[in-house]
């Protein structure tokens, strides 16, 4: 198959662990990678840079640095995604079978969460979110997610915001511009078992509870770091 015409746009901040996974499972499948880096101290720029992707640098929070890349991409498509998060297989098909049709340059495409880890937690986790997809019309960008360029420019953007970002712009979309993509974007379970993984979960949905609720996203980030 030939490369889509995406731009895959991804911040990163220290991910020098998870990043060659991803960037191995994009190349070749994308015509572009943009990374906006938001200061790592990991040696993560280099290892972009030898896989091929361009780097950009942004201020630190993935607001500010998916818009950053959004502003430097190329293509027509843009396809959103976290560094600890990788496509998996059939993804491409699923991707020019979307793009292919005209009321696609409206809608935004979105992926199956599923995690990289066999305990049955990770299985609910999973059930959980595409119930939150499926009810709530809410997928998150550790789903990656794909749009139009020109639709994208037309919403105005990504928010320089430190969190929330993807629930921003996917609230200015639109339950009904939703379209799920049969194909798994497969995200690191490390943060869950790091910190445990109803205490992340829980911390997460305590989150998106003070975003809905109205308070500043840069409030709710000084919450979410202390509770890290």
């Amino acid at each position: 198959m030939s490369l889509l015409p995406i731009s895959a746009i991804v911040p990163t901040l220290n991910a020098a662990a998870s990043l060659p996974e991803m960037l191995m499972a994009l190349r070749g499948g994308v015509a572009e990678i943009i990374i906006a880096d938001g200061g790592s101290t990991d040696g993560t720029p280099d290892i972009a840079r030898a896989c091929g992707a361009l780097v950009i640098t942004a201020p630190r929070g993935r607001g500010p640095q998916l818009r950053a890349a959004a502003e430097a991409a190329s293509q027509p498509w843009l396809l959103a995604l976290h560094a600890d998060t990788r496509p998996g297989a059939g993804w491409q098909e699923a991707v020019a079978g979307f793009i292919a049709h005209p009321e696609a340059a409206k809608q935004v495409g979105y992926f199956r969460f599923t995690l990289d880890d066999a305990a049955p937690e990770a299985r609910r986790l999973e059930a959980m979110v595409a119930w939150r997809c499926r009810w709530l019309g809410l997928p998150y960008g550790d789903q990656g997610l794909l749009i139009a360029r020109e639709f994208y420019q037309s919403l105005g953007g990504y928010e320089a915001i430190p969190l929330m970002e993807d629930v921003a712009l996917i609230r200015r979309i639109g339950r009904k511009s939703l379209v799920a993509l049969p194909a798994d974007f497969i995200t690191s379970a490390e943060k869950w078992r790091r910190d445990g993984w109803y205490a992340r979960s829980a911390r997460n949905l305590f989150c998106l509870s003070l975003w809905f609720a109205g308070v500043a996203p840069d409030r709710i980030a000084r919450l979410y770091a202390r509770r890290r």
